[in-house]
Formats: structure tokens, C-alpha cells, sequence
């Protein structure tokens, strides 16, 4: 009996041995295993913009705001309509006695009951002010909303095109780091044959470990600019993604005669503004209007009786009465004075940033229109003098190598011709930038 339960136990722990190895042998295999990532999201320009708008948080506030101000403008109107309740009550009051009148005189009987609508409607200035001033708050807040997008266009862009010249940059200087090492090794092959000095061994090296460095630095700047824009445009942080790269493509900077009338014609700020003004004045109207009287008209129809019923022994209950009164402001102790005084104040600085608004929309334009030619016409040259200074480095190598010129005027060569791709590139970057401070005045932006 003990020999046969210690072979079942033996053979137990056996099997559970071979399940446990076979089990971890399978985890090391999937951990081995190359991990599968999935397809990565191909953006566009206009796509990222698209994401922005639905997850940034203050273009949100901005768009939230503005339906806001517009059922505040809702909820205005709706003071100018009638309203219609259904009030129902009962009233008991301490007796004299059986068949006795109520103790107290207010009521009517010692059991009341009222079941009644009413139709009730306030007429007076102030509300009317109100609901215009609302109107004005809501076109302003619209205004602002439009200004907040524009305002991400902007953001958009730049990091979009940022995060492609990074990745231009990368490239350029990983071809850069390539030819030093490629350098570095011609002059080493060069030394064994004599035909330079170990000095220009030395300055390679240098320049070469220069551009290992400068490899580090691109591939940072492509890390930070691919997070910036994975946070702006991806409501869950994600690196998978790639751009469609457009940074050079021609783009046709808008004639200033049509971005001047655009400007004037759909600008928000200054809609902004206007609209701003239109609110002030209209609270000042409101509050002015607390020095005028109002009017106030109720419609009563139901039952008031002794009994909650429509008849009472053989008559009906049921009867309707009107109501109007008229409120007449007498004395509150200056309180509407100090309304007026404050609406006053607020007309005063809207007023301000109107004029300001309209001043600064016609330097604004004039500046961003400038800031754009510039960044045009300088673009073709940045082009040119990177596929010059491409050249040159070609060139200087080549002398270089036939013995014709000295290492200094390669590692110059090749400085210029990494400077020079660079410039290109923000260049490129900044007069996308430019086209899209354009847009925050004409509200379309001009891509290829």
C-alpha cells in the first residue's frame, strides 16, 4: 500500500514537472518573439487638423462657450413669450364654528381649493434690451470660436511642418555622418599612401565624431516634434503614425489686394468686436430701462371653491378672471444709477477695442503679407544654395582626393552644406507658418 501511493506520488510530480517546462519554454518563445505592431495612421495635413479640433481642450472651451451664449440668447427670447403654469392648492383655515365664517379674514372659507392656469406675459424695455444684448453675446462668442480655430491652424501647422523638416534634418545629417565616416577613411587610406599628413587624419576624426554627434541631437528633434504633435492632434497618446510629407511642394502666395478685401470681409476679431459693442449698447438700454415702469398681464381660468370639483350643487366652479398690473420704479437708492454707470463703462472700453481691432487688422495684414512674400522669395534661394553647396562638397572631395586642394576647404564644404539643408528646411517650415497667420485674417488657409 505505502510503495503503490509513493509511485502515484512520484508519478504526480513527474507529470507536473513536464507541464510546468513546457509551459515556460512557451512563454520564452512568445517573449522571443518579435512583437507586431499595428499599420501606422498615414496623416495628412487637413487630417491632423481634423483631430486637433475634436481633442484640443481650448478650441473645445472656445466652440463650448459659443452654444452657451447661444442658449443664453434662447432663454432671452423665450422671457419675451408667454408662459403658461397649472398652479393647484388647498387652503383650510381655523372656524368659528359650524356654518361660521374663517377667523381669518384673508381667506375666503374655511375650506378653499384652486385649480387654475394661468397665462402670464411681462411687457417692458428692459427685457426686450436683454434679449438683443444676448443675441450680440452670442454672435460675439461665435466669433471668438472662429478665432480659436484659426488660432489651432496655426499651431497645427507649425508642428506638422516642424516635425517633417526634424525628419528632413535626420535624414540630411545621417548622410552627412555617413560621408565623414567615408572621409575619415580616405584620409586614413591617403596617410598609408603617403600623400597626407596625419594632421588631416585628426581633423577628420574630429569632424567626424561632430557629425555622430549632430546624428544624436536630429534624432532628439524628431522625438520631441513627433510628441508635440501626437499630444496636439491624438486624444490618447500614440507615436504611430506617419505624415505625408508636403513641406516643398508649391504653394502660391494669394495676391495682397485679395487678402486685404478677405480681411476686412471675414475677420472674426473684428467681428468680434462689433458685436462686442452691440452687447454693451443694449445693456445700457437694459439697464436704463429699470427707470421706466412695466407692465404685467396674468390670465387665470379653473376653480376657486369651497369644494375641489367643477359643480357644486347643480353650478359650476369652474371661472376665469385677468389680471394687470403696472410696476412703477419709485426709489431703490441709486441701485439703477449704478447700473447704468457700469453698462456705461463696459460700452466704453468695447468701443476702445473696436477702434483698436480696426487699426490693427490693416497693420496686421500688411506686417503677415510682408513676413510672407519674405519668406517666399527667400525660399527659392534657400533651395538653390543647398543644391550648390551639394554640389561644392562634391567637388571639394573629389579635388580633395586628387590631391588639388587642402582638408580644410572639404570640412568648410561640408559644414555649408549641412547649415545650408537646414536653412532650407526652416525655411520651408516658416513659410507654411506664414500662410497659416494668413489664414487667422482671410480664414482659409492656401495649401497645394
Amino acid at each position: 500500500m505505502f510503495l503503490s501511493t509513493q509511485r502515484t506520488l512520484c508519478w504526480t510530480l513527474g507529470v507536473g514537472a513536464i507541464l510546468f517546462y513546457s509551459c515556460l519554454a512557451s512563454a520564452q518563445e512568445n517573449q522571443n518573439a518579435p512583437a507586431t505592431s499595428p499599420n501606422p495612421t498615414r496623416l495628412t495635413l487637413q487630417g491632423s487638423l481634423d483631430l486637433a479640433r475634436k481633442n484640443s481642450t481650448v478650441f473645445q472651451s472656445a466652440v463650448t462657450d459659443a452654444a452657451v451664449a447661444k442658449e443664453d440668447k434662447n432663454q432671452a427670447r423665450d422671457t419675451l413669450l408667454p408662459s403658461v403654469a397649472y398652479n393647484s392648492s388647498a387652503i383650510y383655515t381655523e372656524g368659528n364654528g359650524p356654518g361660521s365664517t374663517v377667523r381669518f379674514i384673508a381667506n375666503n372659507a374655511v375650506h378653499e381649493y384652486s385649480s387654475q392656469g394661468n397665462v402670464h406675459q411681462v411687457l417692458d424695455v428692459a427685457t426686450f434690451a436683454q434679449y438683443r444684448a444676448a443675441a450680440a453675446g452670442a454672435s460675439a462668442a461665435k466669433a471668438k470660436a472662429e478665432i480659436a480655430s484659426r488660432g489651432l491652424v496655426v499651431t497645427v501647422v507649425q508642428s506638422y511642418y516642424a516635425t517633417l523638416a526634424a525628419q528632413n534634418k535626420l535624414e540630411a545629417t545621417t548622410r552627412a555622418a555617413q560621408a565623414g565616416d567615408e572621409f575619415f577613411q580616405l584620409t586614413q587610406d591617403l596617410e598609408h599612401g603617403g600623400e597626407v599628413a596625419h594632421a588631416d587624419v585628426i581633423k577628420a576624426e574630429l569632424q567626424a565624431n561632430d557629425r555622430r554627434r549632430q546624428l544624436q541631437e536630429a534624432k532628439l528633434a524628431v522625438l520631441n516634434t513627433r510628441l508635440d504633435l501626437s499630444v496636439l492632434i491624438f486624444p490618447n497618446f500614440t507615436d504611430n503614425f506617419e505624415l505625408t510629407d508636403d513641406l516643398h511642394s508649391a504653394v502660391p502666395l494669394p495676391p495682397l489686394r485679395e487678402v486685404q478685401q478677405r480681411a476686412v470681409r471675414d475677420n472674426p476679431e473684428l467681428r468680434a468686436a462689433l458685436a462686442t459693442v452691440q452687447q454693451s449698447n443694449n445693456s445700457v438700454l437694459a439697464s436704463r430701462a429699470g427707470y421706466l415702469p412695466s407692465l404685467s398681464l396674468d390670465y387665470f381660468y379653473g376653480i376657486d371653491a369651497t369644494h375641489f370639483a367643477t359643480r357644486t350643487d347643480g353650478i359650476s366652479n369652474l371661472g376665469s378672471s385677468a389680471i394687470a398690473t403696472l410696476n412703477i420704479p419709485v426709489w431703490n437708492w441709486g441701485a439703477t444709477q449704478s447700473k447704468v454707470k457700469q453698462a456705461e463703462l463696459r460700452r466704453t472700453q468695447a468701443q476702445r477695442e473696436l477702434s483698436l481691432a480696426q487699426r490693427k487688422l490693416l497693420a496686421e495684414t500688411q506686417s503677415l503679407y510682408a513676413e510672407a512674400e519674405t519668406a517666399s522669395n527667400e525660399l527659392a534661394n534657400l533651395e538653390r544654395s543647398a543644391q550648390l553647396a551639394t554640389e561644392s562638397l562634391r567637388l571639394a572631395t573629389l579635388r580633395y582626393k586628387n590631391g588639388e586642394t587642402n582638408i580644410l576647404e572639404v570640412v568648410d564644404a561640408q559644414n555649408t552644406a549641412l547649415l545650408s539643408d537646414s536653412a532650407f528646411q526652416e525655411g520651408a517650415v516658416r513659410y507654411r507658418v506664414a500662410l497659416a497667420n494668413l489664414q487667422t485674417l482671410t480664414g482659409e488657409l492656401t495649401t497645394p
